[in-house]
């Protein structure tokens, strides 16, 4: 069992050997979660009462009323042993020290040149990595010259064939470390060989599981929950933190949140692990939640920016204009010019109905990086918007070929081509857009109204769908109203009847009132009567009396007919009598 005290003492190692090989965003993780652990109380300061139990934290506003079990603070992960590696026995000197600032000035073939001729692992490591980055430097200035910056291109790392050839040969004399294993999976990645990379980056966590960005890189390589489950993987407890994420990714989001519960056990007041579980109640919906836990999460880290667009989706889908207006104002004076900044402006301007301005900012964003995933999605929203239908299924092609998995942009690809009137392409990538997100109600009416386009025309198929979205939980009541109609026009009044009756049951809990409501009263009324149930009919024709037009003049005369009915007395309108 391992106590606070040693993943304390693991992690502050690590980020020691870490920044020592410029693994800056691997040190940074490992720092959060470091200051994420909570301290013994005996050796509180003042200036450490931010991890004070009683202080702001989202474990205690959630999380005591959760259904899913978290174990006290005190409980500890099962794991291997995994010494921290030692450090090489050669003294690399100065060279490195001087390679090392080259790299952190951005100069990777300087930095790469310096350790030609250097041997121990670590060097070797920087040296095969500064190389790496110096490809992917011009690879990226390639695509911009011949392209423009979002423009597609063929340009490719050409490092990737001389990185190969050294650091396999490396592996087979078992000259090659953790970190050059991590490299070496990296590598084979970018040169599509899956299998071997999973291998290389399994190989390398198992033996130093604490270079968060190789557990990154193998979840990006496992897309399906079979691949996931076929890593042989030692049980070190930064494997939960590893599955937690994987589990978020394949959309098992309870897990997911299990995961991030049960960590929270010693990781008390990690952001890490409380952006994440904003991150997993977002894709739940939970918006409400998820707007809390971003509250909480900005006062304990104000200048934060990272995961701050997913914030302002949520304010986005609340219309919370003010509170967008103010984190697009935050982050602004933070740090303008990251990807998650043009985001968080663009969603500000789209909010306001100002889509010119919101494409202009996530254009921004995707200069700053290609591949950032929401810049596509949200923009190809805004051309949709902007009845820019080519541009849009441009920007949702662009997505979905950085992440195949992504719902959000089969879905809008599938909504561009509802618009250009094919309904048959539409129908094609809604269901893969239900394929990744099996549980959305809004996927199924979506396709369920291709079914019923006149070139489709299959209303058995579009009932089907609409039920599915029955069963994933349709707030909006769309699919209980088109239920109904659908088994109306095809003459089956008794399923109508019923899902009539709970879409008028729905609309009553939720005090609503319209259209809707006024077809549903009509129909009940007259299909009770003709079956002649007359107390409910006479029920729901005194509700149509409320309303005016039409439909209150058919109420009192179905009223009349009821009576006539009751009676068995003729009604003494002035038609009935013979002339």
């Amino acid at each position: 069992m391992v106590s606070k005290e040693s993943c304390r003492n693991e992690i502050r190692a690590a980020i020691g050997q870490l920044s020592e090989r410029c693994l800056h965003s691997a040190a940074k993780w490992a720092g959060e979660q470091l200051v994420g652990i909570e301290q013994d109380p005996s050796n509180f300061t003042p200036s450490n009462t931010r991890f004070q139990r009683g202080s702001s934290s989202i474990r205690r506003r959630f999380s005591t009323n959760e259904s899913i079990s978290t174990p006290q603070p005190s409980v500890g992960f099962s794991q291997a042993a995994t010494p921290l590696p030692e450090e090489d026995e050669v003294i690399d000197g100065d060279l490195y020290h001087l390679a090392k600032s080259y790299f952190n000035c951005r100069e990777y073939r300087r930095a790469s040149h310096v350790l030609r001729d250097q041997m121990s692992k670590k060097s070797v490591f920087l040296r095969c990595y500064s190389l790496y980055l110096a490809g992917e430097k011009r690879k990226e200035e390639e695509m911009i010259e011949l392209e423009g910056s979002l423009g597609k291109s063929d340009a490719i790392n050409r490092e990737l064939v001389s990185l190969e050839r050294e650091l396999s040969a490396l592996k087979r004399t078992g000259a090659i470390d953790s970190f050059g294993l991590y490299l070496y999976g990296v590598v084979l990645k970018e040169k599509g060989n899956e299998t071997l990379a999973r291998a290389s980056l399994v190989e390398s966590v198992n033996s130093y599981p604490w270079n968060w960005n190789a557990w990154s890189e193998l979840q990006s390589l496992c897309t399906s929950i079979e691949i996931l489950n076929s890593l042989n993987l030692s049980n070190h407890w930064m494997k939960e933190f590893f599955l937690a994420s994987a589990y978020q990714e394949l959309r098992m989001h309870t897990e997911s949140l299990a995961k991030y519960e049960y960590l929270q056990g010693i990781f008390s007041f990690s952001n890490y692990i409380q952006a994440q579980t904003a991150k997993a109640q977002y894709s739940l919906r939970e918006f409400d939640q998820v707007e809390i836990m971003f509250e909480d999460l900005l006062r304990n880290d104000p200048y934060r920016v990272e995961d701050m667009d997913l914030y302002s989706n949520v304010l986005y889908a609340k219309e919370a204009c003010a509170a967008l207006s103010y984190l697009a104002h935050k982050v602004f004076l933070t740090d303008k010019y990251r990807p998650e900044s043009c985001c968080i402006i663009g969603n500000y301007y789209s909010l306001k109905g100002q889509h010119e301005k919101a494409v202009m900012y996530f254009r921004r964003a995707l200069k700053l990086n290609k591949k950032y995933l929401s810049a596509w999605t949200l923009m190809g929203h805004e051309y949709v918007e902007m009845k820019n239908t080519p541009a849009a299924i441009d920007a949702y092609r662009r997505a979905v070929d950085i992440n195949p998995c992504d719902y959000r942009a089969w879905y809008g690809l599938g909504q561009a081509y509802e618009m250009m009137g094919m309904p048959f392409y539409a129908l094609h990538y809604f269901r893969k857009s239900i394929f990744f997100l099996p549980n959305d109600s809004r996927l199924w009416i979506a396709m369920a109204k291709c079914y019923q386009t006149e070139q489709i025309y299959m209303l058995e198929e579009a009932i089907k769908c609409y039920k599915r979205a029955v069963s994933c939980t349709d707030t909006e009541g769309i699919a209980l109203n088109q239920l109904a109609k659908l088994h109306q026009k095809l003459g089956r009044d008794e399923e109508a009847a019923v899902y009539f009756e709970k879409d008028v049951e729905r609309m009553d809990s939720e005090g609503l009132e319209g259209p809707n409501m006024l077809e549903a009263l009509v129909f009940l009324a007259t299909h009770f009567k003709t079956h002649k149930k007359f107390e409910e009919a006479e029920v729901y024709c005194t509700r149509i009396l409320d309303y005016s037009g039409p439909e209150k003049e058919k109420a009192k005369s179905l009223l009349r007919g009821i009576r006539m009915e009751k009676t068995g007395f003729p009604s003494m309108d002035m038609e009935h009598f013979p002339l």
